[in-house]
């Protein structure tokens, strides 16, 4: 058995428009590179992130290191660990950075010790590190993280995670405007109450989205990426969104909203051609500004994790 492994930990978008802290898909284009070595100290050591040295390196305090020492304590084990993390995807991004090292690790600790559990029974201990950066327990990002394709999470209590492999020519288009939103400060803006009327139009788009998965029907998907609570409220933390959702509407996107909890914005198309059209017409709006983004064009992922 090896004692180090590489994986390669995919970006996420989640919430998907309607779909607040239960829905997320994985992507193909951008992600993070992580190096887990077994060592013989009895502990997590977590390397300095190179471009990144502000972010911790206790493993009490990082999400990798929290998510492996939940795995070895289910499995009682005191192994310890080397983490070297490849930071592709910025923090505060709204893709899933602290997702894809929480995914990551646990893919890989799992790997090193002989695949004691399912990709499915990873998502919990993954979750675990996830709520040291975001301050709650949620899977929306986790989950797609570690097992590709599109997340359902129904619930918590237990952890109840529904896996759907996306339709095969469904492709996402992520512009990430380089501003930090912390996923903390953007859950403060949210009002605790919704409207009945909102709330229903709301399980209608995500019934009608989980419907349109399901069957490849790419025009339901399109009419049910709508978000009437949450957008609303988070728009304004976003650099130009309305005239950017405007444009990659009428460029043909099937539907457009906010990643996680932004600045990053993604719009799903049908075929990589649109998805071109899209990205053109994202860079055509930002270039008005005097910001720096970058502009991700992927096929929703099939798979999670990947071992290099």
């Amino acid at each position: 058995m090896s004692d180090s492994v590489k994986v390669f930990a995919p970006g996420s978008v989640s919430n998907v428009g309607c779909g607040f802290d239960i829905l997320g898909f994985a992507i193909d284009g951008v992600g993070d590179e992580m190096i887990i070595t077994k060592n013989d100290q009895n502990k997590i050591i977590i390397q300095t992130v190179k471009d990144y040295e502000d972010l911790p390196t206790d493993p009490k305090k990082n999400v990798a290191g929290v998510a492996i020492q939940a795995l070895l304590d289910d499995l009682e084990s005191d192994q310890g660990f080397d983490v070297e993390i490849i930071k592709n995807i910025k923090p505060g991004s709204g893709i899933g950075s602290s997702a894809a090292s929480a995914a990551g690790a646990v893919v890989a600790v799992n790997e090193l010790l002989g695949k004691p559990y399912t990709r499915m029974q990873l998502v919990d201990f993954a979750m675990k590190g996830e709520e040291v950066a975001s301050g709650d327990v949620h899977a929306d990002n986790v989950a797609p993280a570690t097992l590709g394709g599109f997340c359902l999470i129904r619930g918590y209590n237990p952890l109840d995670v529904i896996h759907i492999q996306p339709p095969a020519d469904l492709w996402c288009v992520v512009i990430h405007p380089q501003i930090e939103i912390k996923t903390k400060e953007a859950r403060e803006i949210l009002s605790p109450q919704i409207p009945l009327k909102k709330a229903i139009r709301q399980w209608g788009n995500v019934a009608g989205l989980m419907a349109g998965l399901y069957t490849a029907d790419y025009d339901l998907i399109g009419r049910s990426l709508e978000d009437h609570i949450v957008e609303p409220q988070r728009k304004v933390l976003i650099p130009e969104f309305d005239e950017l959702k405007l444009s990659v509407m009428e460029a043909g996107a099937l539907g457009c909203s906010i990643s996680g909890s932004g600045p990053s914005v993604f719009a799903l198309a049908k075929g990589k051609e649109s998805a071109d059209v899209i990205a053109a017409a994202m860079d055509t709006v930002y270039k008005r500004t005097d910001l720096d983004y970058k502009i991700y064009v992927s096929k929703v992922s099939e798979g999670g994790v990947k071992i290099l």
